[in-house]
């Protein structure tokens, strides 16, 4: 059995100079590869046409692009799409979701297969974690879905923490945002996380990308209740390393608040907000829970969203109900999942 092939989609021109090396191709073959990958977005090599056949033939022997197409639709009634898409040579699946609005075409990503945080509202965590994805399965789910060429904007909200790989998302990243790659401004492009610090201050200091943090409770005993990287990484270690960090330019910070009735959803919740965040240049999404099976955890009614809102801006914190889409496919915040694929 022949070994596996190297896959280029994925690689960033640091390591596509490695492989001209390697085919003995000049140093300007690196630029070339770039070019088709991530601008003409070519799916074989025999497309990248200014590369000798012959040169071509010797690359496909030991590369190929690497992208696969999503196996599976699923539409929402809302409009969102959520896509299925193989990982680790198909025994496994991750889901990536489109989300089209007048003025936005976004595409949530994954970033690992499973999770290992463990949150108690989340059903990607629930599932446990399986692997980290590459960049080439976080670069695949971005180029090989029908609307890539129209997306406006990138969240790493999907499946998965994307500081826990966080090496295999800066590359991503640099291929999104450099010149060589897809040339977008980081502000198209937003990274949310439960806090892991070494990779938060990583990201914070070597990306310009939008910053979203997924608090869900300003008490600390609460919080370690719904996410138990509470205990390592606490919230208010993840304000004050915040804190150092000016957002008061292009750079946007916000948090996630999903509200669970009767559990963090007081005016005493708001008030405690506003002193966690107290100084900080942010905003609050708040979210409404997509109820998962065996969690004993409810949804909060849209008028007590509303007065929480409408609390949190009386003290000064600008806040908004984010709209929910795709809960009918499975598709909404915290629902994704790939447990239900181990039997395709």
């Amino acid at each position: 059995m022949s070994a596996p092939k190297e896959q280029l989609l994925g690689m960033t021109l640091v390591a596509l100079n490695d492989v001209a090396s390697k085919m003995s191709l000049p140093a300007y073959a690196a630029g070339q590869m770039a070019d088709w990958l991530y601008r003409k977005r070519i799916t074989t090599i025999d497309e990248m046409t200014n590369i000798a056949a012959a040169k071509r033939e010797r690359l496909s022997f030991f590369y190929e692009i690497g992208s696969q197409p999503p196996v599976e639709a699923t539409a929402s009634a809302d409009g969102a799409i959520k896509y299925l898409f193989p990982v680790n040579n198909a025994p496994h699946f991750i889901e990536s979701v489109y989300i089209p609005s007048d003025r936005r075409a976004t595409l949530c990503v994954s970033s690992q297969l499973g999770c290992k945080m463990n949150c108690q509202f989340c059903m990607t965590g629930k599932q446990g974690f399986t692997a980290q994805l590459t960049a080439n399965e976080m670069m695949n789910q971005i180029q090989s879905i029908p609307q890539s060429s129209n997306l406006t904007n990138i969240v790493f909200m999907g499946m998965g923490e994307p500081l826990d790989n966080i090496d295999e998302l800066f590359k991503t990243l640099e291929i999104l945002t450099s010149d060589y790659g897809y040339g977008w401004s980081p502000k198209r492009i937003t990274v949310s996380t439960i806090g892991i610090l070494p990779g938060l201050k990583r990201l914070l200091d070597e990306s310009a990308c939008h910053l979203a943090i997924s608090l869900h409770s300003p008490y600390h005993e609460e919080r370690l209740s719904l996410m138990p990287v509470e205990k390592a990484y606490p919230i208010k270690s993840i304000i004050d390393i915040l804190h150092t960090f000016d957002f008061t330019h292009q750079r946007r910070v916000s948090f996630e608040y999903i509200l669970f009735e009767g559990i963090n959803d007081t005016e005493q919740h708001a008030r405690a907000i506003s002193r966690l965040l107290k100084g900080l240049e942010c905003r609050i999404n708040l979210i409404r829970y997509h109820a998962i099976p065996g969690v004993k955890l409810y949804s909060c009614h849209e008028q007590k969203m509303e007065k929480f809102r409408d609390i949190l801006h009386m003290l000064g914190i600008p806040a908004t109900v984010r709209v929910s889409r795709g809960e009918d496919i499975f598709a909404a915040c915290g629902m994704l999942s790939s447990t239900k694929n181990h039997k395709r």
